[in-house]
Formats: structure tokens, C-alpha cells, sequence
């Protein structure tokens, strides 16, 4: 039996069906990860990191936001505007359920 014929009516490659379709980005991916490993992140922070512009980073954060799996914080440091951004728990579980698939993609393929 070949990988293609073990899961009927699907595509045969497990964990293909269950990523998540928002984490295919490399800037969202990256932002949930980054976050997964502090209670918070300014935005500079997470610009610096990941390599982005302000507007593509801003626009890929957003989508996260409007789906709950970030939150903003904005507030005054030193006098200028600065927006913090923390993991949601909707946001974590999301990712581990993103990297469970993805792991077991990989296994498939080995």
C-alpha cells in the first residue's frame, strides 16, 4: 500500500491537512515563535528580528491580531509610541497544533 492510498479521500501525507493556512507565512510563523519564547516583544524588537519593513510586518501582525492570536499593547516609553505584543493563548495552542502538523509532515517524507 502506498502512502497516497492510506488515508482514503485525503491526500495521504499526514499533518498536510491540519497547517494551519495563517502560519504559512514566513513573518507570521516567525512572530509566533518569537513571542512563544518571551511574555513580550515591542514591535522594533520583532522588526529587527525577523528582517521586515514597517508596513509588512504591521500588515502580517494585524492578521494576527484579528484572529487572536496576539495581542497589542501600546504606551508611551521615553515619549515615544510603542507597541508591545504578547502570544494569546489561542496563539500558542495554534502554534504547537501548526508544529505538530508540520512535524509530522516531515516524518512522512522520511
Amino acid at each position: 500500500m502506498s502512502r497516497a492510498d492510506e488515508k482514503p479521500g485525503g491526500n495521504g501525507l499526514p499533518g498536510l491537512d491540519q497547517l494551519d493556512p495563517l502560519l504559512q507565512h514566513r513573518s507570521r510563523l516567525g512572530a509566533l515563535a518569537l513571542l512563544a519564547g518571551a511574555d513580550a516583544l515591542t514591535f522594533s524588537r520583532l522588526k529587527t528580528l525577523l528582517d521586515e519593513t514597517d508596513g509588512n510586518l504591521g500588515a502580517q501582525l494585524r492578521k494576527l491580531e484579528d484572529v487572536g492570536y496576539v495581542n497589542a499593547k501600546k504606551e508611551f516609553v521615553d515619549r515615544k509610541p510603542t507597541t508591545w505584543y504578547s502570544l494569546t493563548p489561542v496563539g500558542k495552542k495554534a502554534l504547537k497544533s501548526h508544529l505538530k502538523a508540520v512535524e509530522s509532515l516531515l516524518k512522512s517524507a522520511e
